[in-house]
């Protein structure tokens, strides 16, 4: 789609460029939560061989990775209501059906390995998985360090559903109360978000909820009382829904692409640094300006990253083909699957000792192809498809094929 050519408020054809990077971002987590395995950074379970060797790599997407999925469900959310027309007919229960019916699943089918394979590692679990269960579904809360415990039943990476659920519902009841609310969110981003307005204002406001919010909130994912990230996601998921049908941010993202893979850089770079001086047991607190500091480079590098994506996205990558169409719909069973997958092969190579080097990448794979085979098996079914969030299997109807008349010649009558 050619936004330069579109009128203002006027969504246009299918943003190939944002499904490609949907795709990326979810494609990421199977790197990410393989990473998160080798890493000090608390997880369900964690390799022998953790350390912060591969924490950079894991600095490069940390900060923003999350945050862009919620801009892109902003602008896909944007094209699913303009469908339905100014009536939103069927919006809300349609959007519930495709994201807590795998959610609830999830829950219920998907996640407990997880949480069975955590306690088993962390807590000297000496239970059966079945015993487990039981505990799992009875909401047990004896699984705890200190005071900090283990809340069952879980919804672990899932947690990206149920909060897309609940902006999806405040933003619908928005646009149902204040009718001319999306057209004035359009207007004021058209305004706000040209030229280089599209990263200062942003950029300002990660760097302020940062810099304020996230000491008094830490991040929870338990939905209830987690304002810092809602502060991040619940703003860039509405931030994509106004940016969706404007003409002028669009075109500044990808003038600014360099820029912002520069301030992205930098960073990162900062980060890195800070994280190699302060984060080694001998080392020193660091100083209350510094740390100050730091979640400031965080909010600057959490757009710009962002902003980087999508002006090269926009470049290169608004085409169609075989492989788009295929990933577009296996992405979210993809993403329920994968870290299951993660966290139940990780546990089982344990014995075997791995070096990293080897085990990495062969978790990589192994999760990769077991999350594609997993989805051949979930689209195929009709029953599986919408535990995983895919619309029901549409059959195409056999045309009526009229009998065929032979006419007979007259003389032979």
């Amino acid at each position: 789609m050619d936004t330069q050519r579109m009128e203002p408020g006027v969504l246009g054809g299918r943003r190939y460029d944002l499904d490609w990077v949907r795709i990326c971002a979810f494609g990421l987590l199977i790197f990410y939560h393989v990473g998160m395995y080798y890493v000090t950074w608390d997880w369900h379970v964690k390799s022998p061989y953790a350390s912060h060797t591969v924490e950079p790599l894991m600095l490069l997407t940390n900060p923003w990775r999350l945050s862009l999925l919620f801009l892109v469900s902003g602008v896909a959310t944007a094209y699913l209501l303009d469908r339905r027309g100014k009536a939103n007919k069927g919006f809300l229960g349609q959007r519930s059906v495709r994201l807590l019916i795998p959610l609830l699943f999830g829950m219920a089918v998907i996640v407990p390995p997880q949480s069975y394979l955590q306690v088993v590692e962390q807590a000297a679990y000496a239970g059966s998985y079945f015993d487990f269960l039981k505990l799992y579904y009875t909401a047990y809360h004896g699984f705890c360090k200190g005071s900090d415990c283990l809340t069952l039943p879980t919804w672990n990476h899932l947690w990206f559903v149920a909060y897309l659920w609940v902006y999806t519902v405040v933003l619908y009841a928005i646009t149902r109360l204040l009718p001319n609310a999306t057209q004035w969110l359009r207007a004021a981003a058209e305004k706000a978000f040209s030229g280089v307005g599209v990263l200062i204002w942003p950029i300002a406001f990660l760097a302020a909820a940062r810099a304020t919010l996230v000491t008094i909130y830490p991040p929870t994912g338990a939905l209830a009382g987690d304002w810092y990230n809602h502060a991040i996601y619940g703003t860039t998921f509405l931030l994509g829904y106004a940016l969706a049908g404007t003409i002028k941010p669009w075109i500044a993202l990808e003038r600014l692409r360099w820029t912002s893979l520069v301030l992205a850089i930098l960073g990162w770079a900062f980060l890195v640094a800070f994280n190699f001086v302060y984060n080694s047991d001998n080392s020193p607190d660091p100083a209350e300006l510094l740390m100050f500091t730091r979640r400031i480079v965080f909010g600057i590098n959490q757009w710009a990253a962002i902003a980087a994506v999508l002006g090269f996205a926009r470049r290169y990558l608004n085409h169609d083909n075989a492989a788009r169409r295929y990933l577009t719909t296996a992405i979210f069973p993809v993403y329920i699957l994968h870290q299951t997958i993660i966290v139940v092969l990780a546990h089982a190579l344990k014995p075997v000792n791995l070096l990293p080097a080897v085990e990495g990448p062969l978790l990589i794979l192994v999760t990769a192809a077991g999350c594609l085979v997993g989805y051949e098996i979930i689209r195929r079914s009709a029953l599986l498809r919408p535990l995983f969030g895919l619309a029901p299997q549409v059959i195409p109807a056999t045309p009526r094929v009229r009998p065929v008349q032979h006419l007979v010649p007259q003389d032979v009558q």
